[in-house]
């Protein structure tokens, strides 16, 4: 059974780089067929897609909203998937899941992780 776990820092100032770390157990985040995802919820909103790593070649895709900022990588070594924004701003309190799937369809949600973005 698939397990996904996001880890991060709680609190980033403003301006600084957010980063999250998604873990995976019981599947290969360079195997899975849909690929992996980073999703997000702002506090009293919608969920926001954030972007997508495929697993055969590690090629991401990033909402263009965010793709200035936005850095999605991983390391099959440790069978993680990582999750960068820069110069954040208050905006970006969120809270983070990773999952598995794509196009807007997920199998898989880790449990999530609160990120505050304040000075």
């Amino acid at each position: 059974q698939v397990q996904l776990q996001e880890s991060g820092p709680g609190l980033v100032k403003p301006s600084q780089t957010l980063s999250v770390v998604c873990t995976v157990t019981g599947d290969s985040i360079t195997t899975a067929v849909s690929g992996w995802s980073w999703i997000r919820q702002p506090p009293g909103k919608g969920l926001e897609w954030i972007g997508h790593i495929h697993s055969s070649n590690g090629k991401t895709d990033v909402n263009p909203s965010l793709k200035s900022r936005t850095s999605i990588s991983r390391d099959t070594s440790k069978n993680q998937i990582f999750l960068q924004l820069t110069s954040v701003i208050p905006e970006d309190t969120a809270v983070y899941y990773c999952a598995r799937g794509g196009d807007y369809t997920y199998d898989s949600w880790g449990q999530g992780t609160q990120v505050t973005v304040s000075s």
